[in-house]
């Protein structure tokens, strides 16, 4: 079968792999799963042997074919529902999905990472839990493993607690592409952090943003237009970037 460049085509191909990323679910017998680009199945079947039901959102009109042939008797009693779409796309409402009762677990297509972890975070339906397969690099960035806050790391803690579950080399996929690769867990995703704190949401994402508009400047020349530079010396930011401030840091500074 030809491989789509296009659509970030890299299957994997590792059994330690994906019982990895099956352990990491930590799937119950009741769990729905929403995985995005199922490719040639591999992943799929083992979702299939541990969940309720399996939801596969594939673009690639031939891999659906092909995957309609290898799971034909689990479509027929409906514990895989193939969805041919892009996952950008996909309408939460159409399969019935409630916040909390499904969860996300997929080897994505790395040129949409940061569009796939906003639209499933920032949604109203945010999953139970997700699990991904990500760049390793991009992985390192959301948990922050050098100790300096992003705006990719920011935007991930504010709605779950992100954790690296192992670590993945090119040559388990076919064809490999040319970076290693990790899977990452998001886990306990809510919008509590708003609510506890009562800060607007969206007022909370104009700050961070600015703040991380500008990578070399301090916070005082990004923030000068919504914070005070006395605001930013009490709190001891006044001589600090963005990316040495916590997710605590930022809901405070959203409060004043």
């Amino acid at each position: 079968m030809r491989v789509k460049k296009s659509l970030g085509q890299n299957f994997l191909k590792s059994e330690i792999a994906l019982r990895k990323i099956v352990e990491a679910g930590e799937i119950k017998p009741e769990d729905i799963i929403l995985e995005i680009g199922p490719g040639k199945g591999a992943l799929t079947e083992k979702l299939l042997e541990k969940s309720k039901q399996v939801i596969a959102v594939e673009k690639d009109r031939e891999l659906v074919e092909f995957l309609k042939n290898k799971f034909a008797e689990q479509i027929k009693f409906g514990s895989l529902v193939l969805v041919h779409g892009d996952i950008l796309d996909f309408d939460f409402r159409a399969y019935n999905l409630e916040p909390g009762i499904y969860k996300l677990i997929a080897n994505i297509p790395y040129n949409i990472t940061g569009a796939i972890l906003k639209k499933f975070l920032t949604t109203k339906c945010q999953p139970g839990g997700i699990i991904l397969m990500v760049q390793k690099e991009v992985a390192q960035r959301i948990i922050a493993s050098d100790k300096k806050e992003s705006l990719l790391s920011i935007s991930v803690k504010a709605y779950g607690e992100p954790k690296m579950i192992m670590k993945v080399p090119a040559r388990y996929f076919s064809p490999a592409p040319k970076v290693d690769s990790a899977v990452i867990a998001i886990k306990n995703i809510s919008r509590k952090i708003f609510e506890d704190s009562k800060v607007d949401e969206n007022k909370f994402w104009e700050i961070v943003k600015k703040g991380f508009a500008h990578k070399r400047k301090k916070l005082s020349g990004n923030l000068k237009s919504v914070v005070t530079r006395q605001d930013l010396v009490t709190l001891d930011f006044g001589d600090k970037r963005a990316q040495d401030l916590t997710l605590k840091d930022w809901i405070t500074l959203a409060q004043i």
